[in-house]
């Protein structure tokens, strides 16, 4: 093993820190960045224990697919339901440990390990103000047991941290606190070591995270705990496809829009198994937000990886988000120090294969009604619902058919939007979009718009900031007026938590085979997965969320047909309530605030 003193070191903020150098391999501008960061960790490991691997150092740099290489990730990042499995299989090992005669406490983790308790929560309260407390009441009479043993391992497992139910959703807090770029590392070291913050996760959207250029995906429970006592990821060097964005979003067009796009476009292409990589100048039209979506929904394109390098608005996120400046230089100095940093002089990699996107054709769309590729234009929505509909229930939409509802004033209907949930990481982490939301709420009860009575409306943010920033910009209050009060933090209608239907309405899609809908702002819509009752579920915006819960149904033209009346009877269409670009933007300059972030 190479003597702690002869490591190369950097020095930055006025301190002396071990790194491992790629910056000087032969050719390595030519290499993507996700597969530079596989480089260095390949390197760090022959320098920090002595055994060099060039068999696989020369695999990356040599581009040789499939061949078998070894990754180090930082740091493990888990849900509270294969977490809990990971620290179960922990405590097992002390006992075992202990029954022998050993040191139990020798058994912990070797790399850090974040739990976050977000996959419990269920929506069974909603549209009233005590909707959150209540839900999280309840998440808690249903795992208290769990809860306590995670907390107890928060407590008793060095280099483990529990985040509590309540807290957000695990990706989302992860993009906005646990994540860090570039990782710092003293132990067992005289001088700190600097590399890049990485990670394996326990749910497959682990990717949100290469957003802002940390390396990391979703693995199994045993592949964690295995990283979790030192061990590496041993895999097939992937191939890289690089996309290439050109131009600019439209005017009306919204960041949930350019993801489903990529959804569609991807697998078509076929990406199962490889790494997924962006640049060209578009990337520079794309906030972290934008990014951390489409590296999001990673699982439903099929690859392991979407990887955006760290630039200038990686910088920008870190210091909004509440990071020190001393963390903040770390991310800059070394990144340009190991060539693992991008602007507009640095030389395009060479990828496997490529794919442009214009930016410029992306249009407003929705993707259903069971599967996130499935997308579809916005105009284009009546007519898609009836082929769905042909295809679900063998019969052609017939909108004189009406089905009572008992105790209820209102009646049901094939198409009828029975959910609508602002939910997921994969779009409440993007400010852009939770402004549109709030703006169209405001607008709409500006002039006089409601939600349909038969539509469970729900509001549930990955973080608590989420919720802070439509408070400061005062778009909460339109929202709850339309029933999308906070129903709490975490998973819920995307993971199959959407909670109960009324019982008056689930009886009478039971009795009458109604295909109902649901629209929601999550990444995956597979058959029963929203709701047992639903057979129809359709990924689109928040801010399309929040129109479908005032239409009320699929059958309606919610681009062409009136949304309803204003109070002089007039009628009101969307390009009424929908905000301008320069309008979300103004908001969101004014109320995304770093102080928030730090309060919280």
């Amino acid at each position: 093993m190479q003597p702690q003193s002869t490591y190369p070191q950097l020095h930055i903020n006025g301190k002396a820190y071990s790194y491992a150098p790629i910056h000087s391999i032969e050719q390595l501008h030519t290499l993507p960045f996700s597969l530079r960061i596989l480089l260095e960790s390949v390197v760090r490991h022959g320098l920090r224990t002595g055994d060099t691997a060039q068999a696989e150092f020369d695999a990356i740099r040599q581009r040789q697919v499939d061949a078998g290489i070894s990754f180090y990730p930082a740091r493990v990042f888990g849900h509270d339901i294969l977490g809990l499995v990971m620290l179960l299989d922990m405590v097992a090992m002390r006992e075992a440990v202990h029954a022998a005669g050993g040191d139990a406490s020798r058994v912990r983790p070797t790399v850090a390990t974040d739990v976050v308790i977000d996959h419990s929560l269920q929506v069974d309260s909603w549209a009233n103000p005590l909707a959150a407390e209540i839900n999280l009441r309840r998440e808690f009479e249903r795992n208290g047991e769990r809860f306590e043993f995670l907390r107890w391992c928060g407590a008793n497992f060095e280099g483990v941290s529990v985040i509590p139910p309540g807290k957000g959703i695990m990706h989302q807090l992860h993009l906005e606190h646990l994540g860090q770029v570039v990782w710092h590392d003293d132990k067992n070291a005289d001088t700190p070591w600097l590399y890049p913050d990485s990670c394996v996760g326990t749910d497959s959207h682990t990717p949100m995270v290469n957003g802002i250029g940390i390396l990391g995906w979703g693995v199994g429970g045993i592949e964690a705990e295995a990283v979790m006592v030192g061990l590496p990821v041993s895999m097939p060097l992937p191939e890289v496809v690089g996309i290439q964005l050109k131009g600019k979003l439209r005017d009306g067009v919204l960041p949930t829009d350019l993801v489903l796009a990529i959804t569609e476009k991807l697998r078509e292409l076929g990406v199962v198994g490889k790494f997924i990589e962006f640049y060209g100048e578009g990337l520079d039209q794309l906030s972290i937000g934008d990014r951390g979506m489409i590296a999001n929904m990673a699982p439903e394109y099929g690859a392991t990886v979407v990887f955006f390098p760290t630039d200038q608005h990686t910088l920008d996120y870190m210091h909004t988000t509440g990071h020190s400046a001393e963390q903040i230089a770390l991310v800059e100095q070394y990144n340009k120090a190991q060539h693992l940093w991008r602007d507009a002089n640095t030389p395009d990699p060479v990828f496997d294969s490529t794919l442009s996107i214009d930016l410029d054709t992306i249009a407003p769309s929705l993707s259903g009604p069971s599967n996130p590729e499935d997308r579809f234009d916005l105009d284009h929505a009546v007519m898609e619902f009836e082929h769905h509909h042909q295809r679900i229930a063998g019969r052609p939409v017939d909108l004189e058919q009406i089905y009572p509802v008992q105790g209820e004033e209102f009646d049901l209907r094939d198409g009828d939007v029975v959910i609508a949930a602002i939910t997921s990481c994969t779009n409440t982490a993007n400010p852009t979009n939770m402004m549109a939301a709030g703006l169209v709420a405001k607008k709409a009860v500006e002039k006089g718009l409601f939600s349909k009575p038969w539509v469970k409306t729900s509001l549930v943010p990955g973080s608590q900031v989420t919720a802070d920033i439509l408070q400061k910009a005062g778009l909460q209050d339109a929202l709850d007026q339309l029933g999308f009060n906070i129903a709490g933090f975490g998973c819920t209608t995307c993971n199959g938590g959407s909670g109960p239907l009324p019982p008056a309405i689930a009886k009478t899609i039971a009795e009458h085979d109604v295909v109902t809908t649901a629209v929601l702002s999550g990444n995956r819509n597979f058959d029963g997965r929203i709701h047992p009752s639903v057979r129809a579920n359709y990924l689109a915006s928040p801010a399309l969320v929040v129109v479908y819960a005032i239409a009320g149904s699929m059958n309606i033209d919610v681009v062409r047909d009136a949304l309803g009346k204003d109070e002089h009877g007039n009628p009101v269409y969307l390009r009424d309530i929908w905000p301008s670009a320069a309008e979300i933007a103004a908001l969101v300059g004014t109320a995304y605030d770093r102080e928030l972030f730090i309060h919280r």
